[in-house]
C-alpha cells in the first residue's frame, strides 16, 4: 500500500511534516481502469452452474443513486413561504452536480450490510450542508464568485443577504431532516445521535468552517504543504468523511468498520481537492462548470504550485492506492461502488 501522510488518518491527530511518496508509475492518474466482470456461483434446485455477472458500472450506479437523492431532496424541500427564501435554497439544492457526498453515504451503508432506506435521510442532510458550504463560498466575502454548475451563483442571481440568509437556512434544515428521517427510518436513537455528532464535528471549527478560514487567512501568503494539507482536510475531506461515516453509523457497523470507512473516507476527501486544484489550471470554465483559473489569480496555495502538476497527480495516484486498501477489510461485492468511486474521482475531467 502506498504511504499517506499519517495525520490523514484521524481529524484530532496533530499535523506533522508531510513526507510526500511518490508512487510507482503504473498507478499515474493518467492510467485507465477497467474492472473484469466478477464469475458467481448461481444455485438452483438440481445443479449449480457458473455464470458471469454483468461487470459493475459506476455510470449506472451514479445515475440511479443521483435520481434517488434528487427526488428525496426536492420532497425535502418543497417550494413555499417565504418563496423568495424556498426558491433561493431550492435553486442551490436542486442545482445537480455528481451527489457524490450522498453516494458515499449509501455505499458505506450499504458496505457494512445497510438498507439504502436508513442512509437516504443521512444522504439528504450532507448535501444540504454541501450546499450550504458553495452558497456561502461564493459570497463576494468569502472567494466572490459569479459561476456555479454553469450558471449565476445564489447571490447573483437572487441576492447577497438571501444567500447568506439561504445557506442558514440549509444548514439547519440538515440536522433537522436527519434527526427526524432517522426517527421515521426506525433508526435506534443512538445511532442517530452519533450520525448528529459526526455531522457536526464536520461543519464546524473542527472542520469545514476551520479549513475555510485558515484557507482566506493563506491567500498571498508562504503557505507550504502541511498548512494546505489542514486546509483541504478540514475544508473539503472531513464533509466527505463525515457523509461516509455517518453512513456506516446508521446502518449499525461496529466500531472497526466504522474506522475503516472513516480512512476510506478521508483519502478520497483529500483526492478530491488534489484533483480539483489539477483541474482549475488544466481545464477551462466551459469545462468545468465554474471559473477557472480562480486560485491561480488570487494566489491561493495549491498542489500544482507547491508540488507541479505531475507532482500533485503521482500524490493523487498514492491517495487512490491507499482508499481502496482500506477496503480489502469488507466483503468485496460490497466494496465495488467505493472503489470505482475512488477512481472516478481521480480520473474525473470536471
Amino acid at each position: 500500500m502506498a504511504k499517506v501522510a499519517p495525520f490523514l488518518l484521524h481529524h484530532a491527530t496533530p499535523l506533522p511534516n508531510l513526507k510526500l511518496h511518490t508512487p510507482p508509475r503504473s498507478t499515474s492518474l493518467h492510467a485507465r481502469h477497467s474492472t473484469p466482470g466478477l464469475a458467481r456461483c448461481a444455485t438452483t434446485t438440481t445443479t449449480t452452474v457458473l455464470q458471469d455477472e454483468e461487470p459493475f458500472s459506476l455510470e449506472r450506479y451514479m445515475a440511479s443513486k443521483a435520481a434517488t437523492v434528487n427526488e428525496a431532496l426536492d420532497r425535502a424541500l418543497p417550494p413555499g413561504h417565504p418563496e423568495r427564501l424556498l426558491e433561493s435554497m431550492r435553486y442551490s439544492l436542486l442545482a445537480g452536480g455528481k451527489r457524490v457526498r450522498p453516494m458515499l453515504a449509501l455505499a458505506a451503508c450499504a458496505l457494512v450490510g445497510g438498507g439504502e432506506a436508513a442512509a437516504e435521510p443521512v444522504a439528504c442532510a450532507v448535501e444540504m450542508v454541501h450546499a450550504m458550504s458553495l452558497v456561502h463560498d461564493d459570497l463576494p466575502c468569502m472567494d466572490d464568485d459569479d459561476l456555479r454548475r454553469g450558471r449565476p451563483t445564489n447571490h447573483v442571481a437572487f441576492s447577497v443577504s438571501t444567500a447568506l440568509l439561504a445557506g442558514d437556512a440549509l444548514l439547519a434544515l440538515a440536522f433537522e431532516h436527519l434527526a427526524r428521517g432517522c426517527a421515521d427510518r426506525g433508526v435506534p436513537a443512538d445511532r442517530a445521535l452519533r450520525a448528529v455528532a459526526e455531522l457536526a464535528g464536520a461543519v464546524g471549527a473542527g472542520g469545514l468552517a476551520a479549513g475555510q478560514v485558515v484557507d482566506l487567512a493563506s491567500e498571498g501568503a508562504d503557505v507550504g504543504l502541511a498548512t494546505l494539507e489542514y486546509i483541504h482536510v478540514h475544508k473539503t475531506a472531513r464533509l466527505l468523511e463525515a457523509a461516509a461515516v455517518c453512513g456506516a453509523i446508521v446502518a449499525g457497523g461496529d466500531d472497526e468498520e466504522v474506522e475503516g470507512v472513516r480512512r476510506y473516507a478521508r483519502y478520497v476527501g483529500l483526492l478530491f481537492q488534489v484533483v480539483d486544484d489539477v483541474l482549475d489550471v488544466t481545464r477551462t470554465s466551459e469545462q468545468l462548470g465554474k471559473t477557472a483559473g480562480k486560485d491561480v489569480a488570487t494566489d491561493k496555495a495549491t498542489y500544482p504550485k507547491l508540488m507541479g502538476v505531475d507532482g500533485a497527480r503521482a500524490y493523487a495516484a498514492e491517495l487512490v492506492a491507499s482508499a481502496e486498501a482500506e477496503l480489502d477489510r469488507f466483503d468485496a461485492a460490497r466494496t465495488e461502488p467505493l472503489r470505482h468511486l475512488a477512481r472516478f474521482i481521480a480520473y474525473r475531467q470536471h
